[in-house]
């Protein structure tokens, strides 16, 4: 009798936690955001700005990045261009030489230590008031740079974070699956900002106030890191649904796998050096926001495991048990069965978002695992879909 009453309050302890995770914690931000939801004093203005490209081999798109950099509508004056290459092997480096005549400068690194160590690298150089970090592959609507640092008009201000829609081209299930995974985080992102301050932005559009901007580790996973960063500060980072930016998605499941470990592993170490931060005692709802949208998420796994095993072992008592049990082995076959349908090149919408949802929780698990090992992450190495920047530049005219 006892073990029956400790194995239900496992469950339904279970089934609590994941419930927060996905559906709890976007409603209390919603409420938050409606009782206590913080302004942006938002004014023109027209500071100097330093954009930082960062490129490790991206020979392909490096010349279309470049020229849309150069059209974006600011004063030129109060414009610098910097590419950041971490020892690029193809013709990056040359390619942004041939653009010096128009402004741009190149800063390679003597040594290649990884994207965020270029990034810092390339600060050091920067004599904008505001920098602004941009990936090789995204291109800009015109306006960006004016939505964007009439932020930092206000003083609380710290960090601004564009928008990015992601793009699938290829239609495949794992593309459109990233794609809704992407609008619910989209969700929070407004949310989060109105209530106190992102936890991490977009690492292919944000920009930070100069003065603001601490130099990082290597391995950190800037794009997370940075959030914290300015918080620490008494600075709030923020959404501009405004300025939009696009990027496909990946279209393979082996490709966003990869990915997703590569960003969680970084983020793991990212909170466990910042660990302080999670104590609402120190950072108030920050920390909620941290341990809700970061540490909670990563948990899932952990509510799924118990939440099978503990129907697992009710089921021979209960029929409510054994329908939950066989609901959850159905989950678990379309997952499968949409990666091996995956795997022949076949893609269905019935099975693509058990099979994305499945990816990014044993993503999550691996991830864990390297965490544990010690093993860290400073160097990338890009993985571009052929044809990425030119259906990037086809599709841009859609948010205009």
């Amino acid at each position: 009798m006892w073990f029956d009453i400790a194995l239900n309050i496992i469950f339904w302890a279970g089934v609590a936690a994941l419930a927060y995770t996905y559906l709890g914690y976007p409603l209390l931000l919603f409420i938050l955001s409606r009782v206590r939801s913080r302004q942006v004093l938002a004014a023109s203005c027209t500071p100097s700005i330093s954009i930082i490209i960062t490129a490790y081999n991206e020979e392909r798109d490096l010349a279309a990045k470049l020229n849309n950099t150069l059209a974006l509508d600011y004063p030129k004056d109060k414009l610098e261009i910097i590419v950041a290459s971490d020892c690029s092997s193809d013709a990056t480096d040359s390619i942004a030489a041939s653009f010096a005549a128009q402004g741009v400068r190149l800063h390679r690194q003597t040594q290649r230590l990884g994207k965020t160590a270029a990034q810092n690298a390339a600060v050091e150089l920067a004599k904008g008031e505001i920098i602004l970090f941009s990936d090789a592959t995204t291109l800009y609507r015109p306006d960006v740079l004016k939505t964007m640092v009439r932020n930092f008009a206000d003083p609380s201000i710290g960090c601004v974070a564009g928008q990015l829609i992601y793009v699938d081209p290829s239609n495949s299930g794992v593309g459109r699956s990233a794609v809704s995974y992407w609008s619910y985080e989209v969700f929070l992102k407004r949310h989060e900002s109105q209530v106190r301050s992102l936890i991490g932005v977009s690492g292919c559009l944000y920009a930070v106030r100069r003065s603001a901007y601490v130099p990082l580790y290597h391995e950190a996973c800037s794009d997370f890191i940075i959030a914290t960063k300015m918080v620490e500060q008494g600075l709030r980072a923020i959404y501009e649904p405004d300025a939009i930016c696009e990027e496909q998605t990946n279209s393979r499941g082996d490709k966003e796998f990869a990915m997703r470990v590569r960003v969680i592993t970084q983020t793991y170490n990212d909170l466990w050096r910042h660990r302080h931060m999670l104590n609402p005692l120190h950072a108030g709802v920050y920390a909620i926001e941290l341990l809700s949208h970061k540490v909670m998420r990563y948990l899932v796994p952990v509510f799924l495991f118990i939440i099978f095993v503990s129907s697992l072992l009710l089921a021979t008592r209960s029929t409510f048990y054994l329908v939950i049990l066989m609901a959850q082995v159905a989950c678990y076959l379309f997952a499968l069965g949409g990666y091996l349908l995956e795997r022949v090149g076949f893609h269905t919408k019935l099975l693509a978002l058990p099979h994305y949802f499945l990816l990014a929780n044993l993503a999550a698990t691996v991830a864990f695992y390297k965490f544990l090992r010690g093993e860290r992450y400073a160097r990338w190495e890009p993985i571009r879909d052929v044809g990425q920047m030119t259906q990037a530049a086809a599709t841009s005219s859609k948010v205009d």
